[in-house]
């Protein structure tokens, strides 16, 4: 009988052994991934680039005041002139027979001019003797005065030659650089015709073009940052000289000037640039945006999951209840609730509860 009353008893707990291996060996739920931002403030500024084009600061396109036939070009692109120097000259010999031309004509006029005022100084001592007439008194000055005028007018002639005499040599009106010669030797160059272009880089220019929307957030004296392609991995100081006011022909864009702090040589004209500006926020309040998507929303109002470290190495979400803003294209704003460096989960919001664990992704850096 007793026997009998084991055997039942230890039938009857084979299942709950049974089901205890069962519970001791089940595999745990896996921990769900959750994708992460990093909450930053923000302050508002805006940071936009543009490309642009290295010019030089002052760019010079020389020519002669007078035509005549090229006889010498002393320079070539690439040279460094000095302010003074000689940069190409004409053939003088047509200018200096008018030179010598109207210094014989301010002779002759000189010649009569002295032989004006002796004939007024003869009529006059006549006059006073009662010999002479006012009448021949009065057409004797005129005469003198008239001689005199007309030296006058023929030592104008010869300074006005001795000018365009001068003028057949082209020189640097400042220090610089040949960037262009345009012209070869022998050739009849044209009054005003461009001969060389001289430019002065020493604080290298950018040339930049900024849309309509932000153009009045762009005012003179403003720094800004600039790079160049042909200069990788450096940046340089810059300050807007010059702001637009009427939009270019190619589009609703105003053309703004940038001009270097520093100079380089290595900036050249040409080079493709990139210009960053940091436009001020419209209001002074700083606020915090997030993904829309890392909001909820339930009865009890909207809410955030932030990341916490939990025990054992574990991390834990959080809800957070939040007071948001208005929706902007950078995301929406919280305006309560948050803290600058803390995690807010930006996916699957609505598969995950307040205290569960997770697994974390990379986590991402919000940039104003």
């Amino acid at each position: 009988m007793v026997m009998i009353f084991r055997g039942v008893s230890f039938l009857l707990l084979l299942p709950l052994l049974w089901s205890c291996e069962q519970q001791q060996v089940a595999p745990e739920e896996p921990l769900r991934t959750v994708r992460t931002q990093t909450v930053v403030r923000d302050e508002g500024v805006r940071v936009r680039s543009f490309s642009g084009t290295a010019r030089p600061a002052i760019e010079t396109r020389l020519s002669f005041r007078v035509p005549g036939t090229l006889v010498d070009i002393p320079v070539k692109v690439g040279d460094q002139v000095r302010r003074g120097s000689l940069v190409a000259a004409l053939d003088p010999a047509d200018y200096q027979l008018q030179v010598r031309e109207a210094e014989a004509a301010l002779a002759e006029a000189a010649a009569r001019t002295r032989n004006a005022e002796a004939h007024f100084e003869r009529v006059r001592a006549l006059y006073e003797n009662n010999h002479a007439s006012l009448t021949d008194l009065d057409a004797a000055r005129a005469g003198a005065e008239s001689a005199r005028a007309a030296e006058a007018a023929a030592a104008m002639r010869v300074e006005l030659a001795q000018l365009q005499l001068g003028y057949t040599r082209l020189r640097a009106p400042l220090d610089g650089e040949i960037a262009a010669v345009r012209v070869e030797v022998n050739e009849n160059v044209a009054a005003g015709a461009e001969v060389v272009v001289l430019t002065a880089s020493q604080f290298p220019e950018v040339a930049v073009a900024l849309p309509e929307a932000l153009i009045g957030a762009v005012a003179r004296g403003e720094e800004v940052r600039v790079s160049f392609d042909a200069i990788p991995g450096e940046g340089f100081a810059g300050v807007v000289t010059e702001v637009g006011v009427a939009a270019s022909h190619a589009g609703a864009t105003f053309p703004v000037t940038v001009r270097l702090l520093a100079p380089d040589r290595r900036v050249r004209q040409g080079m493709s640039a990139e210009v960053v500006f940091r436009f001020a926020p419209h209001q002074e309040v700083a606020r915090m945006l997030v993904p829309a998507a890392a909001v909820g929303e339930d009865q009890q109002g909207r809410f955030v999951f932030v990341v916490e470290p939990g025990p054992d190495d574990t991390t834990l979400v959080r809800r957070r209840a939040v007071e948001v803003g208005a929706l902007r294209v950078e995301g929406l704003e919280i305006l309560s609730g948050l803290t600058p460096g803390e995690q807010v989960v930006t996916a699957g919001v609505s598969r995950i509860e307040d205290g569960q664990r997770v697994l974390l992704a990379v986590a991402e850096e919000r940039r104003p």
